[in-house]
């Protein structure tokens, strides 16, 4: 049995979940998101908790019970608190600037880079951190993905566009293999 499958998802009093066929609807103060869920599982609710059960026992059904559950928690989180994503850049002159949905990379590139930010997705610049906000954990992962990866820190120096909890492992450079 799925561990995470079985847990049930607390919902929160200011958010409404609309289960219609195989479209869960979840609204809150933030937004609204929509999912579709596979066919082979369905829904209880009882008392402010929502349970995610499968219609056999198999172990695909209860594998995707486990990743439902994930998926709906992780909309109920959205739509009530938000998400938020920080990266940090370092080197020397790298900056960000952002207006509107355009945000403008110097990151050593001949040209600033322009990254057009998703719609749900809003981003703000404090010094050498930028810090994205969305409802959709999905999508603001993704677009932290591809903004690191326009610049990904480099072993040697640490310069480039990392998030803020990661740790770059540093190499020495090459005149430190030489024993004299």
């Amino acid at each position: 049995m799925s561990r995470i499958g079985n847990k049930p998802i607390q919902i929160p009093s200011d958010v409404k979940i609309d289960i219609t066929g195989m479209k869960v609807n979840v609204t809150g103060p933030k937004g609204t998101m929509l999912r579709v869920i596979r066919p082979e599982l369905f829904f209880e609710e009882e008392n402010g908790h929502l349970l995610v059960k499968g219609k056999d026992n198999s172990k695909r059904t209860n594998a995707f019970s486990g990743l439902t559950r994930s998926l709906i928690s992780n909309m109920v989180t959205g739509v009530s608190k938000g998400f938020q994503r920080r990266l940090v850049i370092e080197g020397v002159g790298y900056r960000a600037t952002v207006s509107g949905s355009v945000l403008t990379l110097n990151v050593g590139y001949s040209n600033p880079v322009e990254f057009g930010l998703p719609v749900g997705v809003t981003a703000s610049v404090d010094k050498s951190n930028i810090t994205l906000e969305g409802i959709d954990n999905e999508l603001l992962g993704l677009t932290a993905a591809r903004i690191r990866s326009i610049r990904k820190p480099e072993p040697y120096k640490g310069k480039g566009i990392r998030y803020e909890s990661e740790r770059i492992i540093r190499k020495a450079g090459k005149s430190a293999g030489k024993g004299k």
